[in-house]
C-alpha cells in the first residue's frame, strides 16, 4: 500500500517584495527590512523545512497560507528541492491581502479543474475558504482539498469569536454541498435502488480540511459550526431508504456533514501546539488542523487517513530542530537578522491509497 504525505504551514506574511498598498499598511517595506535579501533568507529558511518533511521526502500535497501572491509562491516552489511540484492559487480579495495556495506533486495528482475560491464577506471580505479537486494517478480515486485561514484573535478572543463562526458556518455550507445534491438535481434522481447508490456515492466523497483556524478543536466554531470532531459516531450513517424509497428531500437535505478532526490526539501533551501566544492561559495552541470526511476517514472511496495505531490518525506537529527555539517555541523570521522562520509550526499526515 502507498501513501500520501499531506502538510500544512501559516508562512507568517511572506510578502513580496513589490510594495503593495496593504504590504505597506503592516510595514512590509524596505525601509523597515523587508527586501529582497530578508525575501531571499526567508524563501530558502521555508524550503530548508518543507524539504526536511516527512524524513527528508518532503510533502506531496502542502496547504499554505500567509501568502500575498502567486509569484512569491511559485520561488517557494524553487526553494523546496523536487521538480514534481505546481502551484493551485487563485489571488483573493482578502483584506490584508494574503492568500491561501495548494501545493501538490504532478507525479501523484492531477487537477480535475479551476481551483475554486469561496469569500466569506463580513463587513468587507476576509480570507478564503480555497477548494482544490485532484485525482490521484495511482488509483483514480478524487480527493477535493478545502485549505483554510479563518480571521484572527489578534483583537482578543472572544472579541473576533463571530467573524469565526460566519466563517466556520460557511464552510460547513461548502463541505455540504460537496456531499449532497442539491435540491434540482436529488428530485431529478429516478426512485430506485441505483440512486441510493449515487447518493452514498457522493456521501462518501473524500474531502480534507486543513488550515490555520485561529480556534482550536474544542473551540465552538469547529465543534458546532463546522462540526468536527474527535467523535466518529455521526460519520456512520450512510443514506437509507425510507418506506422502500429515497428519503424525503426534506430529510436528506437535513443530513449534518460532520467530519472527523485528526488533531485531538496533539492535545493530550502539555505546552504542545502549533502556535504562542504569551497573553494565553495556554501559551501553546493548536490552531492548524486536519479534518476529514467520513469517506475519508473509512476509506470508502480509495484513499484512507494514515492510523499510528488504533483511533489515533498519523496526524501530528511538526517540530524540526532548527525552527524550534529552546523553550520549544517556533522560531519567527526576524526582519532585522534575517533568521527564523514563521511564527507557527507546521503540521503533518499521510494518507492510504487503498
Amino acid at each position: 500500500m502507498s501513501q500520501l504525505k499531506v502538510a500544512f504551514w501559516n508562512l507568517q506574511n511572506l510578502f513580496d517584495i513589490h510594495v503593495s498598498e496593504i504590504a505597506a499598511d503592516l510595514e512590509y517595506t524596505p525601509a523597515n527590512g523587508w527586501d529582497s535579501n530578508a525575501l531571499k533568507q526567508k524563501l530558502s529558511a521555508l524550503g530548508e523545512v518543507i524539504q526536511s518533511m516527512h524524513n527528508g521526502e518532503g510533502p506531496d500535497l502542502l496547504g499554505i497560507c500567509e501568502i500575498e501572491n502567486e509569484g512569491v509562491a511559485e520561488q517557494l516552489i524553487n526553494k523546496c528541492g523536487r521538480c514534481d511540484y505546481a502551484l493551485a492559487h487563485v489571488e483573493s480579495q482578502d483584506i490584508r491581502g494574503i492568500d491561501t495556495s495548494l501545493i501538490y506533486s504532478t507525479e501523484k495528482f492531477e487537477l480535475i479543474d479551476r481551483p475554486t475560491e469561496h469569500l466569506v464577506h463580513l463587513r468587507f471580505p476576509t480570507r478564503d475558504i480555497f477548494e482544490v479537486r485532484l485525482r490521484v494517478r495511482a488509483n483514480n480515486a478524487e480527493l477535493v482539498v478545502l485549505v483554510n485561514h479563518w480571521p484572527s484573535r489578534s483583537r482578543g478572543r472572544y472579541e473576533t469569536e463571530a467573524y469565526r463562526l460566519t466563517v466556520a458556518s460557511h464552510a460547513g455550507r461548502v463541505v455540504d454541498s460537496l456531499l449532497k445534491y442539491d435540491r434540482s438535481d436529488y428530485f431529478d434522481l429516478p426512485d430506485k435502488a441505483a440512486s441510493l447508490t449515487k447518493l452514498n456515492h457522493r456521501w462518501d466523497r473524500n474531502i480534507l480540511v486543513m488550515g490555520d483556524f485561529n480556534d482550536e478543536p474544542f473551540d465552538r466554531s469547529v465543534l458546532d459550526f463546522l462540526r468536527a470532531s474527535k467523535g466518529v459516531d455521526h460519520l456512520e450513517e450512510p443514506v437509507k431508504l425510507s418506506r422502500g424509497g429515497l428519503p424525503s428531500y426534506k430529510s436528506y437535505a437535513g443530513r449534518r456533514s460532520y467530519l472527523f478532526n485528526c488533531m485531538w490526539s496533539q492535545l493530550s501533551r502539555s505546552d504542545h501546539g502549533t502556535h504562542y501566544f504569551s497573553g494565553g492561559t495556554n501559551t501553546m495552541s493548536l490552531l492548524d488542523q486536519f479534518m476529514v470526511s467520513r469517506g475519508l476517514y473509512f476509506g470508502n472511496r480509495g484513499l484512507k487517513i494514515g492510523f499510528v495505531k488504533d483511533g489515533v490518525p498519523d496526524a501530528h506537529i511538526y517540530k524540526p530542530d532548527v525552527m524550534t527555539t529552546r523553550k520549544g517555541r517556533p522560531r519567527s523570521f526576524d526582519r532585522k537578522t534575517h533568521r527564523g522562520f514563521s511564527d507557527h509550526f507546521p503540521i503533518e499526515m499521510s494518507l492510504d491509497v487503498l
